[in-house]
């Protein structure tokens, strides 16, 4: 039976994103140094393939928008699950650096058609420019998305092993995802109108695209970096290694409580302002920590940065069909985040760097990058940029 209702799409798509991102994006943070010890190679190299699958997932973003606004999400989605799948499988059985690479080109294929943008322009395709409410909806659900996937990729990979952790995953995809995707989505009519088919000639790159891909890209460059380093960044700032942990322990939470703050107190206002206090918290949180030293105010820097990349998520969907409207939506989508993706696979290299050179002083760049962001955001205006008929 086609699940019709609002609330059942976005249980659906808050599952299926759980998995996705459980099983792609996350797996890394647990598996890397058993997998890179097991074929021989260095956890170095495992993020080198796999920063090479964000570009590749970049890179077919466009596209995948440009289908999903041809003949809807189900279908796009149903298939990164079962593309996720075989990447999974193939490095379940690696044995090598290349066959290594092979597994996360694929995984990257899986990730650039299955994960939030396809998820955003599927409801985008449904609701149109009512899909706000779905959208934070989702990202509340997949908020979780390292809360589950974290422990249990661990308690797998400590019971079963690596190998067998990669092929569990595959078969939720294929046995959950998948299903769910496919046969409890419903179908988004077919594109008819000129101008949604031939997205190229209707998705206009001018200058508040320009603007809202550099303000997206630099905001994801800083979330990336934090996801792999903020535990070394509190404790070049002073904090223990404990302190450390048990603040980094306050991302998760902190993310899902500002998307329930977005769903019921923000939602009464344009998305821009989402969007503009989203970036806002980071420098502000690092604003704390410089005078208040790491271990005061660790925690609120903390706070305040995933409650920031919380929001930010959730902008990444609204704010561009607010200002664009949901004419090539996925199309732009995709364009607006093969930027954003590029950064955030450069991030953890850039930042690794910088903290060895300049340790807690890194905290500068990261929140120039977010006022930079805030710039180009207060750049935009908040109406409806709706595109002439042709």
């Amino acid at each position: 039976m086609i699940a019709s209702s609002r609330l059942a799409v976005v249980l659906v798509l808050g599952t299926t994103q759980t998995l996705a991102w459980a099983s792609t994006y996350y797996l890394p943070a647990i598996l890397a140094d058993r997998i890179a010890g097991a074929i021989g190679t260095s956890s170095t190299h495992f993020f080198a393939a796999f920063s090479t699958a964000l570009i590749v997932s970049a890179l077919v973003g466009p596209r995948t928008g440009r289908t999903v606004d041809a003949i809807g999400g189900r279908e796009v989605l149903a298939a990164s699950n079962v593309i996720i799948a075989i990447g999974l499988v193939a490095l379940a059985f690696a044995r090598g650096q290349p066959t290594l690479w092979i597994a996360w080109l694929i995984l990257g294929l899986g990730m650039g058609i299955g994960l939030y943008d396809t998820a955003f322009a599927a409801l985008g395709r449904i609701y149109g420019v009512e899909a706000r409410s779905a959208i934070t909806g989702i990202t509340v659900i997949a908020g979780f998305a390292s809360t589950l996937g974290w422990p249990l990729t661990a308690w797998a990979a400590r019971e079963l092993g690596w190998r067998e952790t990669c092929l569990a995953w595959a078969a939720a995809n294929l046995l959950l995802g998948l299903p769910l995707n496919l046969l409890l989505l419903p179908k988004s009519p077919r594109a008819t109108a000129p101008a949604q088919q031939d997205g190229n000639a209707a998705v206009v790159i001018d200058r508040s695209m320009a603007v809202l891909g550099f303000a997206f890209a630099v905001s994801w460059m800083v979330v990336a970096a934090m996801a792999v380093h903020l535990p070394r960044l509190l404790e070049a700032a002073g904090a223990s290694s404990v302190e450390a942990v048990a603040a980094g322990a306050l991302i998760g939470p902190a993310q899902v409580a500002a998307r329930i703050a977005e769903a019921s107190l923000l939602k009464r206002f344009h998305p821009m302002l989402s969007a503009r206090l989203a970036v806002a918290l980071h420098p502000i949180g690092a604003a704390l920590l410089s005078c208040f030293g790491a271990g005061a105010a660790s925690g609120a820097f903390t706070i305040l940065h995933g409650a920031g990349s919380g929001i930010l998520t959730i902008a990444r969907g609204t704010l561009p069909l607010a200002l664009f409207g949901p004419q090539n939506y996925g199309h732009r989508l995709g364009l607006l985040g093969a930027p954003s993706r590029v950064a955030m696979a450069l991030a953890p290299v850039l930042f690794a760097m910088l903290i060895e050179r300049f340790g807690a002083a890194t905290l500068l760049f990261s929140s120039g990058l977010n006022i930079a962001a805030l710039l180009a955001l207060l750049m935009l205006p908040t109406r409806a940029n709706t595109p002439a008929k042709r």
